[in-house]
């Protein structure tokens, strides 16, 4: 595929479609330039991923990622990012970033949460790197250390960390606007893509997180149709339920 084409890989959890669905719909709505978007759904990719889930992972995407440059035939820039993030500028802007000198260019937080727990009850992992893994812009030539083996077999930390590469000079750097924070980032007056890294909006225990209303903005877009408002059509969709 042409580098012209934004090829977006992003993270997809079966207990959380409206996630993943949402994040494209924001991407294709605010971008200028084709974008393809691949959703990470474990059950397309059996022969390519077998690992056993990790007790420290809180997603069905949190190894999967790093099968992005493999999937990518190893050639040209490839973007990965989480499902719980909804774009709101332009991703031609932050494919305009991509340098070839780096293997892989990210947002390098300082992110060190205080809690113990995050959604859905999961264990709240802190270790060196947290969150540079959440967006990742993949130049894939430069990554042909993730084959499916490493992929399935290197420990968490190896593959967040970047230890399958030489060494940190080849890691870029990216603005933090591309992966804010809810919550913890600062020092960012305009959030170009927010992640909500805590628990999304669409839990109701994280309802209210910062920015939750440009989520619930995005969703109700993604959901638009001219002749049914959204209310209308959950509620046909109730009606369609009692007569199967």
């Amino acid at each position: 595929m042409h580098d012209s084409v934004v090829r977006i890989f992003v993270g997809y959890d079966r207990r959380i479609h409206v996630a993943s669905t949402t994040l494209a719909h924001s991407i294709t709505e605010h971008s200028s330039v084709p974008v393809s978007v691949l959703p990470l759904n474990l059950r397309n990719m059996k022969d390519l991923f077998w690992r056993d889930t990790d007790p420290n992972q809180s997603t069905e995407f949190s190894f999967s990622r790093f099968l992005t440059p493999y999937l990518s035939g190893f050639s040209g820039w490839s973007i990965f990012m989480d499902n719980d993030i909804v774009f709101l500028d332009d991703i031609a802007k932050l494919w305009a970033l991509r340098d070839d000198k780096y293997a892989v260019m990210c947002v390098k937080h300082d992110h060190n949460p205080t809690e113990d727990t995050k959604f859905l009850g999961e264990k709240q992992t802190k270790y060196e790197k947290k969150n540079w893994s959440s967006v990742i812009m993949f130049n894939n030539a430069k990554c042909s250390a993730l084959t499916p083996e490493y992929v399935n077999s290197a420990t968490g930390l190896q593959l967040h960390q970047f230890k399958w590469l030489e060494g940190d000079h080849l890691i870029g750097e990216i603005p933090a606007n591309w992966n804010y924070l809810a919550d913890y980032t600062t020092g960012v007056e305009t959030p170009q893509a927010i992640h909500y890294t805590d628990g999304g909006p669409w839990y109701p225990e994280t309802e209210n997180t910062e920015h939750a209303s440009k989520w619930f903005e995005a969703y109700r877009s993604a959901n638009h149709c001219e002749v049914a408002d959204l209310e209308t059509l959950l509620e046909m969709t109730k009606r369609s339920e009692t007569r199967d």
